[in-house]
């Protein structure tokens, strides 16, 4: 009898911030599979765990793993930062398993985490209360020329833009790149939010505009989130309007 893996998202890594499902799952596991950074944070987990720890780019080699471990009948939790299924492993631990010949296939269960944007638009007050996209400005799975073409798409139709993977050592333009497209369709002075290491210790938050947020510290733990038309900032506060008709209180 097969094992069952849990994809789990784990949230910033934060224990108090991880949801109970997704911590219940790492307990029952005897197997822990991740990026090394990643199964960092959640160490006072692991007690009497075997660990399978890969470098980032390994995901193929982890996914691979942990669906031999679970042939040998135990439970394997898989996890992923922020939500496993937000630019996390549950679509590779799926496609692999759902591969595989259906009497040998392992089960499987994808656990939600909190994803980075919703903690980084907690720490910038409400930016995300309108529609919005979610774009990754690593090029490493996507060509940058439809990465950009993504980028002008969402900022042609107002939406919010929530960038992931702003900007690396090797990745040094293609936000400046960014900025220029949405400069295009957005006012100068629209509010932009960066948030580095959302929910961990050293976390920052940053308010600036369209026309000089690429001057600010950004890197492969921020988030940037790019207000649309409506996007106002007030007293440290950055806040995209729903709609609803506000009555001043009486006095």
């Amino acid at each position: 009898m097969t094992g069952k893996i849990f994809v789990v998202g784990i949230g910033s890594g934060n224990l108090e911030e991880m949801t109970p499902r997704a911590r219940k799952a790492i307990e029952s596991a005897q197997v822990v599979a991740g990026y090394n950074t990643y199964i960092k944070l959640i160490e006072p987990l692991l007690t009497g765990k075997k660990i399978i720890g890969r470098a980032m780019m390994q995901e193929v080699e982890r996914c691979e793993l942990a669906i031999k471990e679970a042939a040998t009948g135990q439970n394997i939790a898989v996890v992923s930062s922020g939500d496993a299924g937000v630019y996390g492993m549950a679509g590779l631990v799926a496609e692999m398993i759902l591969d595989l010949p259906e009497e040998s296939r392992p089960q499987f269960e994808i656990i939600s985490g909190i994803s980075a944007v919703n903690l980084a638009a907690s720490v910038l007050g409400a930016p995300l209360m309108h529609d919005f996209a979610i774009i990754s400005l690593s090029d490493l799975m996507t060509p940058w020329e439809l990465i950009k073409t993504r980028v002008r798409a969402a900022a042609s139709a107002d939406f919010v833009i929530a960038l992931y993977n702003p900007r690396s050592k090797k990745r040094v333009t293609q936000l400046d790149e960014v900025r220029e497209i949405l400069l295009e369709f957005r006012e100068k002075n629209t509010p932009v939010g960066i948030v580095t290491n959302a929910g961990r210790i050293g976390e920052t938050k940053i308010i600036s505009d369209l026309e000089h947020f690429t001057e600010e510290e950004v890197n492969m733990f921020s988030l940037v989130i790019i207000g649309n038309s409506q996007t106002f900032t007030k007293d440290g506060y950055m806040i995209t309007p729903r709609g609803y008709a506000i009555k001043n209180p009486t006095v």
